[in-house]
């Protein structure tokens, strides 16, 4: 019998929402998969895209989850900068032959533990679907 895939994900998760977002989920008990590595950052603004790419060698995802809204961010614009270096790094990661896909970019607040769960639960199963990354150097 063969095994089912669980695909690794990394999240980088903004301390202030993506992570007490993150927090909210396992204190209210709401259950998603266990496929994420968590990493805190100050802000989804500090995110080097270097960062993800990196990731994407050892894992098969990555999450990156920041401040509610674009422009409602602690540290003011933080959350739209990683906004316009995801888009460019999705297109690099298209040109390279990678499904951009296997970059999710979300904005939760610390209250919408909900959200996280159900985000976790989503990109599981899309990168379940896209299989293993294998072979990015």
């Amino acid at each position: 019998m063969s095994e089912e895939f669980e695909p690794k994900i990394i999240a980088f998760l903004c301390r202030w929402c993506g992570y007490a977002g993150a927090d909210m989920a396992g204190t209210s008990r709401l259950k998603y998969p266990p496929t994420i590595t968590p990493i805190r950052v100050p802000c989804t603004g500090r995110i080097d895209m270097e960062h993800v790419l990196r990731a994407l060698k050892i894992s098969d995802g990555v999450l990156i989850a920041g401040c509610h809204t674009p422009g409602d961010c602690h540290y003011v614009r933080g959350n739209f900068q990683c906004f316009k270096r995801v888009t460019l790094l999705k297109k690099f990661l298209k040109q390279m032959g990678i499904n951009p896909a296997r970059v999710r970019l979300e904005w939760i607040s610390a209250t919408e533990g909900r959200k996280f769960a159900r985000v976790i639960k989503e990109f599981t199963e899309e990168l379940k679907e896209l299989g293993p990354l294998r072979g990015v150097e």
